[in-house]
């Protein structure tokens, strides 16, 4: 049922396996940064495999269509649900605004972290919501980010979910300009201001 970049998958494990010098603690320790991120990327790899195996139980149990696709991106495990030969994968898994979405990420989140030990940031997408969802939102800031620059003048957004201000962030910072979260869950909005 997993169609999760297998081969990328291998091949992050055959270059993490290619660098390893064996069981020698200095040699780790000499080898610095590198030696940390192979470890890291490790990590993220095991994470989401796991919330994979999660998730492809969870469809099973439900009897719901769709294949798993694994990634790293931005230093954390990425997951998504995807059609599949036996199906579109299940938008009720969505549910309004993201919510059904959501919630099944802070589960896939735990079952991770009841299996790892480790607090997991993997971010999940069903359908390719979060990805269609993060195109409109970087058009939206790039538009907003416009505006202030001409104006001078801060600007506030429309009440977003956590992951929906990140991404606006994140495109705030890139322009150079500063942004902050205000206002309480569920409607925590951001403030674009113009750089100092």
């Amino acid at each position: 049922m997993r169609e999760a970049d297998d081969q990328t998958l291998e091949d992050q494990h055959q270059a993490q396996d290619d660098g390893e010098d064996g069981d020698d603690q200095d040699a780790s320790a000499a080898a610095g940064p590198d030696r940390r991120h192979d470890a890291r990327t490790e990590d993220l790899v095991r994470e989401g495999e796991v919330a994979a195996d999660f998730l492809e139980a969870l469809l099973d149990i439900a009897d719901l269509a769709g294949d798993i696709e694994v990634d790293i991106e931005r230093d954390r495990a990425a997951v998504a649900i995807v059609d599949s030969e036996d199906g579109v994968a299940p938008r009720r898994l969505v549910g309004p605004g993201g919510s059904v979405l959501d919630a099944l990420q802070e589960l896939t989140r735990l079952a991770v972290q009841a299996d790892t030990g480790e607090r997991s940031r993997l971010m999940l997408d069903v359908a390719g919501y979060r990805a269609d969802r993060r195109a409109a939102l970087v058009k939206a800031a790039q538009q907003a980010i416009a505006e202030v620059q001409e104006s001078g003048a801060s600007r506030d957004l429309e009440p977003m979910t956590a992951f929906e201000r990140k991404v606006v962030h994140d495109e705030v910072l890139a322009a150079g300009l500063h942004s902050e979260s205000e206002g309480a869950e569920p409607s925590r909005y951001v403030v674009i201001k113009p750089s100092a």
